[in-house]
């Protein structure tokens, strides 16, 4: 039923789109006492300064981090030709998460010198392409997929014992530690905002110009080369738009995970598309989906909030478990 009402990709984006102001609507209306009407938020100055500064960024910039981790899982999709592949799979959350860490232990040693100018934000966005540009350097560059995802596996696993040990050296890290590993969107502003638009922009633009190298890859390595394409240096540039979307929402956000995950899987079990038409309603797919969830996660308990990235996790894993029961009850 799904598929046959909205086989049309614009008619899903048209759809997106409309869910998503929908999404930002309500957002503006809801904060640690539930739903609170505009209407009477513009009654009350103090309320509508609220509204104006903490919602509205707040859920802008929810709906900018999750198309940039949509667009970002339909690139390493594509690039790895596996649908199980995430933005984090080259070692973009391990580094990201790493210089967090090192940056609160230096933070509590009073010892950050001239890396309180990056601060958190800039150091998680700086740790995120370190991460990346490391397995690009293992692996020799982006000429051989397999080989670059083994390096991404090695980067995850070597970063991720490496910040274990900086946080086991100094403990107090901990709890700021947790709040970026689950994810949170409590501290968005419209600077983040205007960061997150511009990475978006930018990654979706030089997405859009290799979309044809995705399609190519989909029918194997040796008929891309046939069809004339530069695999290497392609997949290269393929491989930086990936780190950058990525970079760019963990920085403002934290680890968020599978948003970027069932995003593209979403946008597949309604319609079959391109890699150009997939890019973008991935993205805007994300979008809603992280912009649902964080609605989600100031609602549910409130005045209490739940982490972010435990709600997408619970959701994004029902999703996938409800979809391998579908795949293999068809088999």
């Amino acid at each position: 039923m799904l598929m046959t009402s909205f086989s049309s990709p614009r008619k899903l984006a048209v759809l997106l789109l409309a869910a998503s102001a929908l999404l930002l609507w309500l957002g503006a209306c809801v904060g640690s006492t539930g739903f609170e009407s505009l209407a009477r938020a513009r009654a009350d100055e103090t309320l509508w300064l609220i509204v104006r500064d903490v919602r509205l960024p707040r859920s802008a910039g929810a709906w900018l981090a999750g198309a940039l981790l949509g667009l970002a899982g339909a690139l390493a999709q594509g690039l790895f030709r596996n649908p199980l592949a995430d933005p984090f799979l080259l070692g973009s959350a391990s580094g990201a998460a790493l210089a967090v860490a090192c940056t609160l232990a230096l933070a509590g040693a009073g010892q950050m010198g001239w890396l309180a100018h990056l601060g958190l934000t800039g150091m998680a966005g700086a740790g995120a392409l370190g991460g990346v540009l490391l397995a690009l350097a293992l692996a020799r560059g982006a000429q051989h997929t397999l080989r670059l995802l083994l390096a991404g596996v090695v980067v995850s696993y070597v970063l991720g014992a490496a910040r274990e040990l900086v946080l086991l050296a100094a403990p107090d890290a901990l709890h700021a530690m947790q709040s970026f590993s689950l994810g949170s969107t409590a501290l968005l502003g419209w600077g983040g905002c205007a960061v997150m638009a511009a990475a978006l922009a930018g990654c979706l633009a030089l997405a859009l110009l290799l979309a044809r190298v995705l399609d190519a890859l989909t029918l194997g390595e040796a008929t891309a080369q046939t069809l004339g394409l530069a695999l290497s240096p392609l997949r290269t540039l393929l491989v930086l738009a990936l780190a950058l979307a990525t970079g760019a929402a963990v920085a403002q956000t934290g680890l968020i995970a599978f948003v970027g995950l069932a995003a593209p899987h979403m946008v597949r079990s309604v319609v079959s598309v391109r890699h150009a038409a997939l890019l973008v309603l991935a993205a805007l797919m994300g979008g809603a989906l992280l912009l649902a969830a964080d609605i989600g996660a100031r609602w549910l308990l409130a005045p209490q909030e739940l982490p972010v990235g435990v709600l997408t996790a619970l959701l994004g894993g029902m999703y996938l478990l409800r979809l391998m029961h579908r795949r293999g009850n068809a088999l």
